[in-house]
């Protein structure tokens, strides 16, 4: 078994940053639209000790801030040593069983350095439905040393199954794949001290995420000086973070939620993915029709 943590996972494991995102199949199955409530107690209700003093909420989406053509590229950090580079990019819209999605891709590449030592080439693209705002397709490209592996899975979100070649797995509604739940948690609202839960499915298995805001913060980065959010994704199992550790990432306080800093701290330090480029996408962000809102 290859370890979490090895050299050419380093761009993979900040990019799983973006994770804001991984879930799983819970029994009680939340609304959107279902009652704020406020964890006090601990260790009773399903998962919600991992957020005791947080306010749990199920805002509505009131924007979709990013869109075709947006583009953000980060440098892959261990300390001061500079491993690649990542993107994540919406490309041209496309149409999924009559549905039409967002396109997103995210790259993770070593530099010419690293590449001598473990190149990474990493690809992972998601479908997100753009009326619903959940996943319609996953595929996974991975190219790390001689390790090869692609995967693609397409998500029934109506019979609520996960399709893959050899089998179906059962999803909750709203299912999340671990690109399009970083992309989701960015069109709705939150303030410091709430925290959102949504489901995801990878590799076979639904996980449980809560998404806790912390705080607001200034920060400087390559890309510039920003007003940030400070965002902090806790999940109930998962082996994808498996001995990887914190995880912390800093969006714009602002209506492009954009993320600028993603960082994971482990025993031995801490790697990070800094904005260094951004192109947005003309025309956003979309406001969109709501009934209301948790508060």
């Amino acid at each position: 078994m290859r370890p979490c943590i090895s050299k050419g996972r380093i761009p993979v494991i900040l990019l799983l940053t973006l994770c804001v995102l991984f879930s799983g199949q819970f029994s009680v199955g939340l609304n959107a639209r279902e009652t704020t409530r406020v964890v006090t107690k601990s260790g009773t209700d399903h998962g919600y000790e991992m957020i005791k003093g947080f306010e749990l909420v199920h805002p509505v989406p009131d924007i979709v801030p990013f869109g075709e053509g947006e583009n953000l590229l980060f440098a892959i950090q261990y300390g001061l040593i500079y491993a690649g580079d990542a993107t994540l990019e919406v490309r041209s819209n496309a149409e999924l069983y009559g549905r039409q999605a967002y396109h997103l891709v995210s790259v993770a590449r070593t530099n010419k350095a690293f590449d001598v030592v473990y190149k990474v080439r990493d690809k992972h693209e998601s479908y997100m439905d753009m009326e619903n705002l959940y996943s319609l397709r996953f595929e996974k490209h991975l190219r790390e040393g001689k390790f090869r592996r692609d995967k693609v899975v397409e998500f029934d979100q109506v019979r609520h199954v996960a399709i893959y070649p050899d089998k179906e797995v059962g999803i909750p509604p709203g299912t999340q794949d671990f690109i399009s739940a970083f992309y989701y948690i960015r069109t709705i609202p939150l303030e410091p001290g709430q925290a959102v839960w949504m489901p995801n499915h990878s590799d076979g298995k639904n996980y449980s995420m809560f998404v806790k805001a912390l705080r607001r913060e200034q920060i400087e980065v390559q890309a510039g000086k920003f007003d940030c959010l400070v965002l902090e994704p806790v999940l109930e199992t998962s082996a994808i973070f498996e001995n990887t550790g914190k995880l912390t990432i800093w969006i714009t306080d602002d209506k492009f939620r954009m993320p600028v800093l993603m960082r994971s701290k482990v025993a031995v330090g801490s790697f990070e993915a800094v904005l260094k480029e951004f192109t947005l996408a003309p025309g956003r962000p979309l406001i969109l029709e709501t009934e209301g809102s948790s508060p």
